[in-house]
This record gives C-alpha cells, structure tokens and sequence, in this order.
C-alpha cells in the first residue's frame, strides 16, 4: 500500500493510528530478518527491487520472492538455477524460468514503449544479452535483439545499420577483444551501453581484456558496465529509453 493510500484510509478511519504508523514502517521496507525487503523501491526509482538469486539459501529466498510477489504481483531475478525455479514454483505456480538468461520471474502484463537495439558479438554472449534483453521487457521497453554479429565478420553489423538507426539506446555484449563495442558507437548517434563478457581465450583473462577495450574506446558514447553484467545494462538502457519517449 503506498503512502497515501494509508493517509487516506487513516483519514476515513479505516485504519487506526496505529495500523498506519506499521503501514507506513512496512511501505519503506518489510524486515524479514535475513533480508529487508525494500517495497517502496518502485515509489522512489521508478522499479521494484530485483533479486540477485545466486548463492541465495533456498528458504531465504522462496520467502523473499513471496514477500514481494504479495506486495507488487511480480518479481524479477537474476542468475537464478534450475533448482531455484522448482522451489519458487512451489508456492508461486505462475513463476517463468528462462535457462538461457537465467531470469526467474512474475510478470503482469504491460504496455512496452520506446525501442533498446541488443547487438552480441558472438553466439556465445547471448547469456549476457539476454539477461539485458529480459530486464529491460520486464520494466516496460521494446528490445531488438541483433545478433551474432561481431568485427571478424563486420559485413554483419553494416547490414543492421536500419534497425540499429530505430533505437534509442544501443546495448553491445562482446567477449574476446570487445572490439564490437568502439563500431557499433561510430556508427549511430544514440548511447551505446558496452558489456564486455567473459567469453574468450586464456589473454582474455576473464573477460578483463573487454572490459578494458571498452573502457579505453576511442568512439564517442561508449559507456561500459562490469563484466557479465547483462542485468545492469538493461536497466540503464530502460532508463535511456524511457528519457528518449518522454
């Protein structure tokens, strides 16, 4: 319930003071114990809080996805397992997995707005895209997914300038020398959000050698999020998009 929907019961007295004083304590967060769950996220930034799934302890988080699925009617996660989506499942039939991304989520139906373009360099980084791609449709933008079309066959990205000229914002995930990123911004004239993966060969390092092309780009708009971080992306790229339609 959010604030003034509190106040306005208060007023009507269908609350009493102190219903409304626990009321207003749980709308800035629900205090599970081991977690603190952030409900008036949504009011303040504009998104709900998100789960980050891995590692997370099954009965913390079967109890964390209930809390916010009965206060907002969806959850998103993150880099959830398999096992993970069979637990949630329990208590929450109508949760969706996606083994590619690894998205564990309740979605109400939405209107999606504006247009987020998602190129990958290879085959191999559509893990990390779709991570991006999801997060994004979760929160409400249009996503065009462009890919496989990295700088080893550069004639691939050439042939998507159409779609990649229709986007607010550009999303580039590449591993090995993260080269797709430095292109794709010299070529349009919206932000370009580089997510180098970990994806390569032993110099690679871990997706280190990406992440420091991508930094040290010599094209203009080129802003680059950590490693593997397909979710960060897509919420920054929501955000662009949403600035771009406004």
């Amino acid at each position: 319930m959010e604030i003034k929907e509190i106040l306005e019961e208060l007023k009507e007295n269908k609350l009493s003071v102190e219903q409304a004083e626990k009321e207003i304590k749980n709308n800035q967060y629900q205090d599970l114990g081991f977690a603190k769950i952030d409900h008036n996220r949504k009011e303040r930034v504009g998104v709900a809080e998100v789960v980050f799934c891995q590692n997370k302890p099954d009965e913390f988080l079967s109890k964390i996805y209930n809390a916010i699925y009965k206060e907002d009617s969806e959850v998103l996660g993150t880099r959830a397992s398999k096992q993970q989506y069979e637990l949630v499942k329990k208590d929450i039939p109508n949760v969706e997995y996606d083994c590619i991304s690894r998205i564990l989520k309740i979605e109400k139906p939405k209107k999606k707005v504006g247009n987020i373009a998602i190129c990958t360099g290879g085959t191999a980084d559509i893990p990390v895209a779709e991570e991006a791609a999801q997060t994004a449709e979760f929160f409400g933008s249009n996503v065009q997914r462009i890919y496989d079309v990295g700088v080893a066959g550069i004639h691939r990205i050439l042939s998507q300038t159409d779609k990649l000229d229709e986007a607010n914002c550009i999303i580039v995930v590449a591993g090995m020398e993260g080269a797709l990123a430095s292109v794709v911004a010299g070529l349009v004239k919206v932000p370009v959000i580089a997510v180098p993966t970990s994806v390569g060969y032993g110099a690679n390092f871990g997706g280190i050698s990406a992440l420091l092309s991508m930094l040290n780009s010599c094209a203009n708009g080129v802003s680059t999020v950590n490693i593997d971080n397909g979710y960060g992306a897509g919420y920054i790229a929501n955000q662009i998009n949403k600035l771009a339609i406004k």
